[in-house]
């Protein structure tokens, strides 16, 4: 035996000399042919007009890092600086250094117009609740929801017992129908809250959205609205929103007149941008489904109205043989549903993603009425740096990354040439027409799942869901609703003026019917529900450099995209989840059980806090799941429950417990002091006020029992979420115990650190 190990000993390193040798010879023999392709690649894609594409890439990568800052920047200075840029690509534009300084002042500016953006529309934050504040001020959005109202109330008076910071608009809540009429001038009574802070760690920020709509607090209204004379003139702006409004009731009054329930709410929708009244069953079979997109008005449906008007126009001006010849009767389609789609624009609202839509519909008709070819990656990329430098913030909305997302493939797919995937040049004519019916079918499957595909990482982080059978509801669905429902949309309002509007209702309900049923039957498909943990940025950034990296490449290098979603896609999955979420205002702590699943203590309910919680895990259940308690042990003092390893995670609720949750637990969060010989990790109210919602995730390190995440850093000030000098200030409740011993599974009681 010993021979034979010795043998093998001198053998194994000749043969491994020999494999490493022919893999060095292979190697220098392809490396400079591997070189010149690559460098005869780089040549191509660095062609004229190549680097357009790339420009808004860079702008909004700009942008990224401007919301990426722990601090605001100051404005001036990134003016300034993205100016400096400017000048330097200018003077060097016929120099090698051109391609990468038009990228680095790209993303400057980028960068210098968020914070431009952010200065231009700088108001006050609630920062503390206001459980009784007098207000005063005009009505400017109004919104029917399914259980409740909501409105947007500028404020031109407001009082409270404390001093209160000047704030300029405010959403309210209200019961359903009391929502006041836009326009009108009011005076309430209402609780305050600040704007809602993300619900976890790395959670979609709702304080941000609110910011740059120029909300700075949000609440409900107790008891009445009393209507009273304003004290002064609401503005141009004021009056055009009350019409708007007032269009929309209107529209809104004639489809109720002819139909109800979900087709009612879902046709105003379409037609309007209302679309809270739908009810909740019917909504989530549509987003699970993957027909959620129909609900919210998009490029997609400014893209139908004005097909709609641009087809029909131009079939009808063909009719007469004078014009075909010296009119230019596709210019002047091309201009009406440009005008159709303003209209369009502005009665559905004018929301940031409806904005974006009609940008990139009116750069395509635009190259329609100048004689260019329409649907390029110019056009893309025109719409992106136009939608980003009017509204910068829409970078880090979900509708601008998956509407951007979808379009991106959906052009890659016309720049190589879709329709001659299905159709040879040398097939005949009746070949051709028998196959018609195929082809389209197979087009339309083909677009479906290149725009479903290109959406699917951005849906899977903002909603923790992707939709597997989003190809199957769009084949079966989409053909009725831009054939049947958005065209008997438009001939009823375009019919609302002369009273014959309430048979094209009932042929959009027909539609809408069909849209329903098929959205409920694959949301009951197994496995149609398609949920995803939640992950962090990184794996978002390096899938979007994928896709665009697929899409905007021509050459073999668009593969290297291709890897980049693959190890995205990796990295996504290896994500951690927490062992114990920890609310901002301690009254939940969910803790992961040796089943892998959340377990809920709390002292006071926010189902929809739990809910967020449970998409991130991709649990399927619900708030009120019974199976969220098992295993936890509840009496007067507080709640218990184990993690995975069997140690005790504490909420303690009154001081008496607590001294009994320290000798027991490895973990508590109480909302009280703790005794100053505490062994446990305590998690304090002070603590969480200061960062917010906490994960913490089981630590690597022997000396750390948790490492922990929190939803507000430490040091982290931006003008939706400023730090005060108590957020700023080390808590006093924050304890991290000694570690356990091999003879003491208990830990010991250690001095307070400035690491937690």
């Amino acid at each position: 035996m010993q021979g034979r190990d010795r043998t093998r000993a001198r053998t194994w390193p000749v043969g491994a000399s020999a494999g490493a040798a022919a893999l060095l010879a292979f190697g220098l023999k392809w490396w400079p042919v591997l070189i010149d392709r690559l460098r005869e690649w780089a040549r191509a894609e660095a062609g004229p007009g190549r680097l357009l594409p790339w420009t808004p890439v860079a702008f909004g990568s700009g942008i990224a890092l401007y919301f990426a800052a722990d601090h605001e920047p100051v404005a001036w200075v990134a003016a300034v600086t993205a100016a400096g840029f400017a000048i330097a690509t200018f003077l060097l534009r016929r120099t090698r250094a051109f391609a990468p300084l038009l990228l680095i002042a790209a993303a400057v500016s980028g960068f210098a117009t968020a914070s431009l953006k952010a200065a231009r529309i700088a108001h006050p934050v609630l920062s503390k609740p206001m459980f009784a504040a007098r207000l005063s001020g005009f009505v400017e959005v109004r919104e029917e929801r399914e259980r409740t109202d909501r409105f947007v109330l500028r404020i031109t008076d407001l009082h409270a017992a404390r001093t209160p910071p000047r704030l300029e608009r405010v959403r309210l809540s209200v019961k359903k129908g009391k929502a006041p009429a836009v326009g009108s001038f009011v005076t309430l009574k209402a609780r305050l809250q600040p704007p809602l802070q993300p619900l976890r760690p790395g959670g979609y920020d709702f304080a941000r959205d609110l910011y740059f709509q120029g909300i700075g607090a949000s609440g409900f209204v107790l008891g009445g609205i009393a209507a009273a004379a304003p004290v002064q003139d609401g503005g141009w702006r004021l009056r055009y929103a009350a019409a708007m409004q007032g269009l929309r009731d209107g529209i809104d009054a004639r489809i109720r007149a002819a139909l109800d329930g979900d087709a009612r709410a879902i046709a105003t929708a379409l037609l309007t941008g209302k679309r809270d009244a739908i009810s909740t069953p019917v909504n989530d079979a549509m987003f699970v489904s993957g027909l959620g997109h129909v609900l919210s008005i998009s490029g997609y449906h400014m893209a139908v109205v004005a097909g709609v008007v641009f087809f029909a126009l131009r079939a009808l001006l063909a009719l007469i043989p004078a014009l075909t010849v010296t009119f230019p009767i596709k210019k002047v389609a091309a201009a009406a549903a440009l005008a159709a789609a303003a209209f369009y624009l502005l009665l559905s609202g004018a929301e940031v993603a409806t904005q974006r839509s009609f940008l990139m519909t009116a750069v395509v008709l635009i190259a329609v009425m100048v004689d260019r070819r329409a649907i390029t990656f110019r056009t893309l990329a025109l719409a992106a740096l136009i939608v980003l430098t009017i509204a910068p913030e829409a970078l880090v909305h979900p509708s601008f990354q998956m509407s951007f997302a979808a379009t991106l493939g959906l052009v890659a797919l016309v720049q190589i040439g879709m329709p001659a995937l299905f159709a040879a040049a040398d097939s005949s004519v009746a070949a051709r027409a028998a196959l018609w019916g195929g082809r389209e079918i197979a087009l339309l499957t083909l677009a479906s799942l290149v725009a479903g595909l290109a959406t699917m990482p951005y849906a899977a982080y903002h909603f923790h869901r992707i939709t597997p059978y989003g190809v199957l509801s769009n084949l079966a669905a989409m053909p009725v609703v831009s054939a049947i429902v958005m065209p008997a949309g438009l001939l009823g309002l375009a019919a609302m003026p002369f009273g014959f509007d309430a048979p094209f209702w009932r042929i959009m309900e027909f539609g809408i019917d069909w849209m329903v049923l098929v959205a409920q039957w694959v949301a009951a498909l197994p496995g149609a529900v398609g949920r995803v943990t939640a992950f962090g940025t990184g794996p978002l950034l390096l899938a979007s450099l994928g896709l665009v990296t697929v899409g905007l490449l021509r050459t073999w290098l668009r593969w290297s995209g291709a890897i980049g979603l693959i190890v995205a896609i990796g990295w996504a999955a290896l994500t951690p989840q927490p062992e114990v979420l920890v609310s901002g205002d301690a009254k939940q702590v969910a803790v992961r059980g040796a089943d892998g699943r959340l377990r809920l203590m709390q002292s006071g309910a926010d189902a929809f806090r739990l809910k967020q919680w449970l998409a991130a895990d991709a649990d399927s259940r619900t708030p009120d799941d019974a199976s969220l308690r098992a295993g936890v042990s509840c009496d007067a003092d507080g709640c218990v429950t184990p993690l995975a390893d069997g140690r005790l995670v504490a909420l303690s609720l009154r001081p008496d417990g607590l001294a009994d949750d320290c000798a027991r637990a490895v973990l508590i969060v109480t909302a009280g002091q703790p005794p100053p010989d505490c062994a446990a990790r305590v998690i304090g109210h002070d603590n969480l006020q200061a960062s917010g919602t906490l994960a913490l995730r089981r630590s690597k390190d022997a000396s750390a029992v948790f490492v922990t995440e929190a939803a507000r850093p430490r040091g982290r000030s931006r003008p939706w979420a400023e730090a005060t000098a108590e957020t700023q200030g080390r808590p006093a409740s924050i304890r991290r115990p000694a570690p356990a011993t091999s003879d003491d599974a208990t830990p010991a009681p250690q001095d307070r650190t400035d690491e937690d």
